[in-house]
């Protein structure tokens, strides 16, 4: 996230954390008889990730829940893990590496590769910006993660990017294909087209040219294509997480799905498969485990992969058919098409 300050926003975090406290009294009630929170504020020194969770704690803020809703669901190490510990920022940033190596975080993160090794085996504790720069190189959802913790419009650095990826974010749940249309223009093949040419995206996703227009000019609209000479290019953007809003965020997921059985019935070429069968809870929990692993190494995969050649979609889904879904999930309305 280059556009933003990391120094500046973990200043900003802070603030935000301690509320309407005066400074003084609210590192009295951190246990310090000096101004610490001024020190932190005004970037003079920063404390470590896992002293920022716990002063956030401090403050009253549920970091458990928060890093729960960040991922969909508590991981399984945060029952045994405190975020305000060295250990429990050692499995966050765990979580978050998904596999990445630590050449590829450190180059991402322009640091050297000694101190993001010491970091994620725990050997050291990296300061809050430190720690934040890592967030937004594995997660590529810096500004998402900030919002569990504190109202992103409380930190004025962030506040424009906040607003930008929240007006993407609605595009994404409005008009879903914009979001295939958009991936579409990295595609190598596109790159190579001398101008852009109508129909060409809609040809090659299998939607129709309206659709395609459509879409288009919700990325326009959204800020995340342009025209540079006769051809879309995409603006430098933070990635787009549809699990903000869990509602919207399962029409969406739904959505897709239906995209999925569409292209199945056609005979569109890929892997899948199905299995039903009994197993106990505890071994479903492994499973289940075995799945967010999978997304995650895809994932880790797909960041590194070039060049773009292919516009994949990858749908799975581990249903327990023996617990009876919520009623606020199972009725609704598809997000548009």
């Amino acid at each position: 996230m280059n556009d933003l300050d990391l120094d500046v926003l973990a200043s900003e975090l802070l603030r935000a954390v301690r509320g309407k406290r005066s400074q003084r009294a609210f590192s009295r009630r951190l246990g310090y008889r000096t101004n610490i929170a001024y020190t932190w504020e005004s970037g003079r020194s920063f404390p470590t990730a896992a002293k920022a969770f716990a002063v956030a704690e401090r403050a009253g803020v549920d970091t458990a829940a928060a890093i729960a809703r960040f991922f969909g669901a508590a991981p399984p190490w945060l029952a045994r893990a405190s975020l305000g510990t060295p250990e429990g920022v050692v499995q966050l940033l765990g979580e978050l590496r998904a596999g990445r190596t630590i050449v590829e975080i450190a180059r991402s993160a322009g640091r050297s590769r000694f101190a993001v090794a010491r970091w994620l085996q725990g050997d050291a504790e990296p300061r809050l910006p430190d720690f934040l720069r890592l967030v937004d190189v594995c997660s590529l959802r810096l500004l998402d993660f900030l919002a569990t913790l504190v109202d992103p419009r409380a930190l004025p650095s962030a506040r424009a990017a906040w607003k930008q990826l929240e007006t993407r974010r609605r595009a994404a749940y409005e008009v879903p294909w914009s979001q295939a249309v958009l991936l579409a223009l990295e595609l190598r093949a596109y790159e190579e087209l001398p101008r852009h040419r109508d129909g060409w995206i809609a040809e090659r996703i299998g939607i129709t040219p309206k659709e395609e227009r459509e879409c288009l000019a919700v990325l326009e609209r959204t800020g995340q294509i342009h025209l540079v000479g006769r051809k879309y290019a995409i603006a430098p953007s933070r990635t787009v997480d549809t699990r903000r809003d869990p509602k919207a965020a399962h029409q969406v997921k739904v959505w897709w799905s239906q995209r999925a059985v569409e292209r199945l019935e056609l005979g569109a070429p890929g892997p899948s498969s199905y299995n039903l069968f009994t197993v106990s809870a505890p071994d479903l929990e492994r499973l289940r485990e075995l799945h967010r692993a999978y997304f995650q190494q895809m994932r880790a995969i797909v960041a590194a992969s070039q060049p773009c050649e292919r516009l994949v979609l990858a749908c799975a889904q581990m249903l327990d058919l023996s617990v009876q879904p919520a009623p606020a999930l199972s009725g609704g309305s598809p997000a548009p098409a």
